[in-house]
């Protein structure tokens, strides 16, 4: 994409002075947006920033050009309660603006369903399908396994579903709000929770955004540490997924196994640091926890190990006709629908989008070490698991990789102040996707704004879509090929 002098060029954990970031005029900062998506970039974020009573709300943009390796951001200031909405011409931004809507009072006029996104109590209405024998069916937001809440309301006729709409925001503990004045001692505890299943990726980007605005060179030891323990959590997740696809199709072999195999993952990464989860591990500077040599050769020990029952219990899947029947055209999102909503991840691979921060941003060791991108074109069920499967493949040979290679040295280089009135876009593929961390600091390099988007966010709407014309007993297999995070889309 071409972005002329319109937007400021940023890389990925660069921070720059907030006086750069240009300051469109609205037809200006609209024709910037539209255009830069025309040619190929994705929204990364669009959020607000309150200002004084009489200077409004700042919008900022940030779009991320996957073919440049570069990201592009401006900002606009909104005076008054309205401003047009991009979302009929940019259905990319639809939550980003219900989002801004609901947390700054700005109504985006001629937004095609402006509803809460997290405040439950303003939810008031849903979209109905009229007609002869359409009836309306409902789950959540209390499931009946231990899941966190989420609403679902399906459109049908007999089986077949017309339309299904996901209302969240039971998780809903403001987050963001709660970091503005940081860094603090709870910030790195915040950014571990934010997605329980994603301490390693949200922990990251925050490290990376502090050491951007601390200029503070990471050691490479621990570069190599963070890309181990971020695959690591990309091999239980996926691991898991697998085993709980199997599981959905009655599939026993592979559910049984996987659900074990997940937890070897898991304990892979508690060895590193003594949780599973990987807390305490990621921290600014570098890593909070090393690896010594009996340690390295125990992991690899057991990556070798975990990676063979995997392969075998995964296997089972592809060669069973009756488990194909049922992955094969479900669900099925199309490459123009996945570029229209910006999905990312796994999600959007499996529809052939070639999106993979690692590959398209790289930060860390990732800028040494590249990891192959995964994608397949069918986006359907089969394809998402698919993705999942060579993923493991790619991320079992980085480990060992790293393992194998592990740079001597030192483990964490603590960054010094924060610059003051700075602005810095972190980027970090998690396991479900592109995690998206921006943060603007004040006069003192304290946190003035900080705006997190969990993969998840982008991705509901996704799922909605993918249930279009399917029969409503899909949506279990559906839903688990997507496995969004409630808790991640909330804040």
């Amino acid at each position: 994409m071409s972005t002329g002098t319109a937007m400021l060029t940023l890389r990925n954990g660069m921070a720059r002075p907030r006086r750069d970031i240009p300051d469109l005029d609205w037809p200006q900062f609209r024709t910037t947006i539209l255009d830069g998506v025309a040619g190929g970039a994705h929204v990364a974020v669009l959020f607000g920033h309150a200002l004084t009573a009489s200077e409004g709300v700042e919008l900022h943009v940030v779009l991320a050009d996957r073919a440049g390796g570069q990201l592009h951001t401006a900002k606009t200031r909104v005076r008054g309660d309205v401003f047009p909405s991009l979302t009929p011409d940019c259905p990319q931004v639809h939550l980003f603006e219900r989002e801004i809507a609901e947390q700054f009072g700005l109504r985006p006029e001629g937004h095609p369903w402006l509803k809460p996104v997290r405040r439950r109590a303003d939810l008031t209405e849903f979209y109905r399908v009229e007609g002869e024998e359409v009836h309306e069916v409902t789950v959540g937001p209390v499931h009946a396994g231990v899941i966190e809440p989420g609403h679902f309301r399906f459109q049908c006729h007999g089986e077949q579903v017309f339309h299904l709409e996901i209302a969240l925001g039971y998780q809903h503990r403001g987050v963001e709000r709660a970091l503005v004045g940081g860094p603090n001692k709870r910030t790195t505890h915040y950014m571990e929770t934010l997605a329980g299943d994603t301490t390693v990726g949200h922990a990251t980007a925050y490290c990376q955004a502090l050491e951007g605005l601390a200029g503070c060179k990471v050691p490479a030891r621990a570069q190599a540490l963070r890309g181990v323990a971020l695959e690591l959590e990309r091999l239980a997740n996926h691991t898991g997924d697998l085993g709980a696809l199997a599981g959905d199709v009655g599939f026993l072999p592979t559910a049984s196994y996987c659900g074990r195999l997940r937890g070897d993952f898991l304990n892979m990464t508690a060895r590193l640091c003594g949780s599973r989860f990987g807390r305490g591990l990621i921290r600014p500077g570098g890593v909070g926890f090393d690896a010594d040599e009996p340690r390295v050769t125990e992991l690899l020990t057991f990556l070798e190990r975990t990676e063979r029952d995997v392969t075998s219990a995964v296997n089972l899947l592809w060669d069973s006709p009756s488990v194909m029947s049922r992955f094969e055209d479900t669900g099925k999102v199309s490459l123009e629908i996945c570029e229209q909503l910006g999905l990312v991840g796994p999600v959007a691979r499996a529809c052939g989008a070639e999106c993979d921060v690692r590959h398209n941003f790289p930060a860390g060791i990732f800028r040494f070490s590249a990891i192959p991108v995964a994608t397949t074109n069918t986006g359907d069920v089969f394809a998402r698991a698919y993705v999942r499967w060579l993923e493991i493949q790619r991320s079992a040979d980085f480990v060992r990789e790293q393992l194998q290679m592990l740079a001597g040295g030192a483990t964490r280089k603590p960054p010094g102040a924060l610059a003051a009135d700075s602005f810095v876009v972190s980027l970090v593929e998690g396991w479900r996707g592109k995690i998206c961390h921006v943060v603007m600091t004040d006069e003192r390099g304290q946190f003035a704004r900080y705006k997190v988007v969990d993969p998840s966010f982008y991705n509901w709407m996704g799922l909605a879509l993918a249930l279009r014309n399917q029969q409503i007993s899909d949506f279990p297999l559906c839903n688990k090929s997507f496995n969004l995070s409630y808790c991640g889309h909330d804040l």
